[in-house]
């Protein structure tokens, strides 16, 4: 049995949960959110939890199964406290400008800027020339978010150059023996 799929998702208060024929609806103080249960699995509201449930053993519930139930505690989560990725960007030069909540200007070593616009539901914070944050309710959307952002300049192993998560290590190389 999946052990993350067994664990109920405790739904606090605040949080209406509708669902309706495999289609999950969670609405919260920071928004809603939606998630189409796949064919076997189904999800049962209890007394203030949400149980995900599988009607048999095969391989394709049992995969299902905890996946299910993570992405349907992720929308509960994303709803009431939401989520944020932070990055920053290294390299003499580099910088990052709010333009509004939604579009930011990168100064990341080209010959031109580069303005990245948010996508639905996704705001920018930015907390200096060299640190941001990708807020938004959606998990999924957040991460991908904050990953094409790094794609634009990742961090190079020589000197350790270009954006990078908060945290993150690089691991750097030794560059060329001099004489």
């Amino acid at each position: 049995m999946s052990r993350i799929g067994k664990l109920p998702i405790p739904v606090p208060s605040g949080v209406d949960v509708a669902i309706d024929a495999g289609l999950v609806t969670v609405k919260g103080p920071k928004g809603t959110l939606t998630h189409t249960v796949p064919a076997p699995i189904t999800v049962e509201k209890a007394d203030g939890t949400l149980e995900v449930k599988r009607p048999n053993d095969e391989r394709e519930s049992r995969s299902l199964h905890g996946l299910t139930r993570t992405l349907v505690a992720n929308m509960v989560t994303g709803v009431t406290e939401g989520y944020e990725k932070k990055l920053e960007i290294v390299g003499v030069g580099y910088r990052v400008l709010s333009k509004g909540p939604t579009q930011l200007e990168f100064q990341l070593g080209y010959s031109h800027s580069i303005t990245v616009n948010a996508p639905e539901g996704i705001t920018f914070a930015v907390e200096g020339p060299t640190k941001l944050g990708v807020q938004g309710i959606d998990k999924q959307l957040v991460g991908e978010t904050a990953a094409k952002i790094r794609k634009l300049r990742k961090p190079e192993p020589y000197k350790g150059k270009g954006v990078r998560y908060a945290g993150e290590q690089v691991r750097r190389k030794v560059g060329k023996a001099g004489k």
